[in-house]
């Protein structure tokens, strides 16, 4: 399949994923389409609110399912669909993940070094335009431009 024709399957799936959310409070993070044939994959990540559970990855793979026989997006293909959340540990790349995990600690990877480093850890304490703000320290704050981030995971913290 070309790049463009792709697209546009990947760009309908992600539309027909998002209707099947409407009205859940479940919210459709990324939709991706891998592999060919029978061994062809389309999977959803989901989030909420308080967390994803069992019950809404089954609730989105039906009503997304159901929408996939009736439009027949992947005419004559044959696909495994799988959802879930994006995890503990989830990738953070856009403003909007950012924004979702203001005031959680977060791991950061940069292309170029701010104060000296190209790695920082800590709390996300702001999300102003394509700026964070990052306490690496307690009262220790680092303004991070996105555009330097090279790779950014929300870290997952134990709390008893």
């Amino acid at each position: 399949m070309p790049a463009a024709q792709d697209s546009e399957v990947l760009n309908r799936l992600t539309e027909l994923c998002e209707r099947a959310s409407s009205g859940t409070g479940i919210e459709v993070l990324e939709v991706q389409l891998r592999g060919a044939g029978k061994a062809r994959l389309l999977r959803v990540y989901i989030d909420k609110t308080g967390g994803v559970t069992h019950g809404d990855c089954e609730l989105i793979s039906v009503k997304f399912g159901t929408l996939l026989d009736e439009e027949d997006v992947l005419p004559d293909d044959s696909y495994t669909l799988e959802v879930s959340s994006p995890g503990a540990e989830r990738k953070l790349s856009t403003v909007r993940d950012f924004e979702r995990v203001l005031g959680q600690k977060v791991r950061l990877t940069l292309r170029e070094s701010v104060d000296g480093a190209k790695s920082y850890e800590g709390k996300l304490s702001g999300v102003a335009g394509d700026t964070l703000e990052i306490e690496s320290l307690p009262g220790q704050m680092v303004r991070i431009p996105l555009a330097k981030v090279q790779k950014a995971n929300l870290k997952f913290e134990w709390k008893s």
